[in-house]
């Protein structure tokens, strides 16, 4: 009796980032409902059926990337405040703009950033932003996997107004959310400068309680850790340990100034650390130390950011920049090599957001989060080793297919969940009304 799968991803090269850092060079997954049931050779197939066979046609099937760090309806700004320091375009551009958001209008701009993800490979991210519930309204109606959050922060919210609401609407967004197969819900006070202590201790505390994420940005620019040493005598880190704030369920973004002594508080708490290369460089806000990072051994994830500090949500390209700048600025090409940069888009990112049981790599029994990238081109040709042409040659235009949770949700670069044009559109409709 031959053996079913709903969808069988067959004839390509199977990378599955587990720990053995596995390669089939000539392999298949078979997908039985939203989990990954078998992966092997092809010729471990060959008594199987399927309803859904994608021929990968010799590319790279991998497990699908995973973005620790954005602002998805930020895609609303893109190129709005470009070519200026993080302060300027904070404080003079972007609060004055989300102050006129709502709630529909992040809809609107996560939905058509959850297009530009699913068509770069991005099968999972995690979001702070306002009006968080749309977020995560439109990540269901994208079918992508996301952990979201409220931003929380001292002045009041256009959403939720004080910050005890904010405390409040989050508590709501985990008892609605709580059973959704694609979405949870974690609290995201803004940053140790933006939230006084009361603050802080409040949103660990609920995080604690619920047993949700934890994200914070934290130390991203000088500025910033010289401010909170003038005012606390104490690094943004070495506050927020203070506080017992720190913890395992932490996620901080940027980490971009952190002393030896941060490190190693970093790692003692299990902090879990997004880099966002790109961001960095474009606000000019520094080099974070990840190499000191992993070698301290804290587990590091890769973000995108927002789109009005990148400008795009491709991973690729993080990956990419990832790996360089810190080859550039070591002085040593050895640093960040392939592998560890695919990791932290990855296993290493599931780590970072608490998922990897789920997701991550490709193991059966794990959820079926699956992107096909297409090796069928000029850039891509010949390929001598797979893991450095996804790091170093390959771009999110490269992927062809994208599976989430066991259904597919991009076949051939066509999205089957999402209307990409109705997204575009309604994007367009609100800044122009907004100009």
């Amino acid at each position: 009796m031959k053996k079913h799968a709903d969808i069988l991803v067959e004839n390509g090269i199977v990378i599955t980032m587990d720990e053995d850092n596995s390669m089939i060079t000539d392999g298949a997954v078979a997908v039985v409902g939203d989990v990954i049931e078998k992966i092997g050779g092809t010729d471990d197939f060959t008594e199987w059926d399927a309803d859904n066979r994608i021929d990968a046609k010799g590319g790279i099937i991998l497990p699908g990337l995973i973005n620790t760090h954005t602002h998805a309806a930020m895609t609303l700004f893109r190129g709005l405040a470009d070519d200026l320091p993080l302060m300027a375009w904070l404080n003079d551009h972007i609060f004055p703009a989300e102050a006129k958001l709502a709630a529909d209008h992040v809809c609107s701009g996560a939905y058509l950033a959850c297009a530009e993800m699913i068509l770069s490979g991005t099968t999972c991210f995690c979001d702070m932003y306002l009006f968080e519930d749309a977020v995560a309204e439109a990540a269901h109606q994208a079918f992508i996997r996301a952990v979201v959050g409220e931003v929380l922060f001292d002045f009041p919210s256009p959403n939720y107004g004080s910050w005890e609401n904010g405390l409040a609407y989050s508590k709501q967004l985990m008892d609605k959310w709580r059973d959704d197969r694609l979405i949870t819900i974690a609290v995201e006070p803004h940053s140790p400068y933006l939230c006084a202590p009361a603050l802080l201790k409040g949103a660990a505390e609920l995080a604690h309680d619920n047993d949700a994420p934890l994200v914070i940005h934290l130390s991203e620019t000088r500025a910033e850790v010289d401010g909170l040493l003038k005012k606390v005598k104490k690094t943004p880190v070495a506050h927020l340990a203070d506080l017992g704030f720190l913890s395992s369920r932490l996620i901080a973004a940027h980490c971009v100034v952190l002393s030896p002594a941060d490190i190693d508080l970093l790692k003692i708490h299990d902090v879990k650390v997004s880099h966002n290369p790109e961001s960095n460089m474009k606000l000019a806000s520094g080099i974070a130390p990840i190499p000191e990072l992993l070698d301290a051994g804290v587990c590091v994830g890769l973000g995108t950011d927002g789109c009005s500090s990148n400008n795009n949500l491709d991973l690729f390209c993080e990956m990419d920049m990832a790996a360089k700048l810190h080859k550039v600025n070591r002085l040593d090409p050895t640093v960040v090599d392939a592998r560890s940069a695919l990791k932290m888009a990855t296993i290493d990112a599931a780590r970072v957001l608490g998922l990897d049981h789920m997701i991550g790599s490709l193991e059966p029994g794990k959820k079926a989060d699956i992107i096909v990238v297409d090796t069928r081109k000029p850039h891509l040709t010949p390929m001598y080793n797979p893991v450095s042409h996804l790091v170093y040659a390959a771009s999110g235009a490269d992927v062809s297919h994208a599976i989430i949770d066991g259904r597919l949700v991009m076949d051939n670069r066509e999205l089957l969940v999402i209307d990409a044009e109705k997204a575009m559109a309604d994007v367009r409709s609100i800044v122009g009304a907004g100009q």
